[in-house]
């Protein structure tokens, strides 16, 4: 059964269920990073946020990812969940997990997985504040945060 590692959701992640994608016989390790919204950020307090995204590249830029670690790290396993939508506060917006025999190569292959998130997947976030709101997420530019709303995959 072929079960996809990379997704792009609109509902909850169940973080037991992206744990269960890389979870085997040979894996001594399995690191998490969960990704949560939090209220305050360089002082600003947070309302709630909104991410959007062009999903099929961004499931394949995920994929890409994956493909990365696994040439960094052969004897890793990743499975990365993003959500978008409305999310509030204390939401779960993404899920990276991360298996390997060794706890080293999974807390590597785990940070690398979320710094290339950043810098590659067509994911937007628009921030809303108390005192306005702000789109966040151009990866493909140095720039990276831009007024207005995103054009990539519109």
């Amino acid at each position: 059964m072929e079960q996809n590692l990379f997704n792009i959701v609109r509902d909850p992640i169940s973080v037991e269920e992206v744990t269960n994608q890389v979870s085997r016989r040979e894996a001594g390790a399995i690191t998490l990073f969960i990704g949560t919204v939090r209220e305050f950020t360089k002082g600003k307090r947070t309302l709630s946020l909104e991410y959007q995204a062009y999903d099929s590249m961004a499931v394949k830029m995920l994929s890409q990812i994956g493909e990365e670690i696994k040439s960094k790290w052969p004897d890793s396993l990743v499975a990365i969940t993003h959500r978008i939508g409305k999310l509030e506060i204390t939401d779960i917006a993404v899920v990276i997990a991360v298996s390997s025999p060794h706890r080293k190569t999974a807390y590597e292959a785990n940070e690398y997985a979320i710094e290339r998130i950043k810098q590659i997947v067509p994911i937007w976030k628009k921030e809303f504040w108390e005192d306005g709101t702000l789109w966040i997420g151009d990866q493909l530019e140095k720039n990276s945060y831009k007024e207005g709303r995103p054009s990539k995959g519109e």
